[in-house]
């Protein structure tokens, strides 16, 4: 199943790369054998066995099929840049926040347990505090799933937007279902 909220967060993480990760197929296996340490722990990571990982490694193999070549993807950009990321995840969680932008369907529950019927909303940019940024990254860190991250999604935005700060709504509780769009940026 795909991570919209999980993949919008490594997007943002990637716009803070110097330099782009490595591009052709034996490019990206070397950046993981290195970073892995191992042909076997790479093979592992990708599903694949570690004879194809050495054939790429030494060329033989150049053009990986469509779903390996986006895990092979995914896994370098996970890798690349480690302290930059770290820098850029630590200055969110604890100065900057992040932006986060959506269209989905919420529900909400006040505090005299009557329901509005969920609705669909295109919601601006809202700026979310360092203490949601944190606890996104945490939680994306130590793989949650990605309906976890949707709760901690929705906690934020009903603070930040649905309450205000605590300025209307108090005791309403909000549900982020049926994400049609989401973004993060820093």
């Amino acid at each position: 199943m795909a991570s919209l909220l999980g993949d919008s967060l490594d997007r943002a993480l990637e716009k803070v790369f110097t330099r782009p990760a490595p591009k052709s197929a034996q490019a990206q296996m070397k950046h993981l054998v290195k970073q892995l340490q191992s042909t076997k722990a790479a093979a592992e990571t990708l599903g694949v066995s570690q004879r194809t990982v050495e054939r790429y490694v030494k060329g033989q193999l150049k053009r990986p099929r469509h779903d390996l070549a986006a895990r092979i993807d995914r896994e370098v950009k996970k890798r690349w840049q480690p302290q930059l990321r770290a820098k850029a995840k630590k200055k969110a969680a604890s100065t900057d926040g992040i932006v986060l932008t959506t269209t989905a369907r919420f529900g909400y529950t006040a505090d005299d347990n009557t329901t509005d019927d969920a609705r669909l909303r295109a919601l601006p940019s809202q700026a979310l505090p360092p203490q949601y940024a944190e606890k996104l990254f945490t939680a994306r860190e130590n793989g949650v799933s990605e309906q976890d991250l949707l709760k901690i999604a929705a906690e934020a935005l009903g603070e930040v937007y649905f309450r205000d700060g605590g300025r209307r709504a108090r005791g309403l509780t909000v549900e982020f279902t049926d994400v049609q769009e989401i973004r993060i940026d820093l």
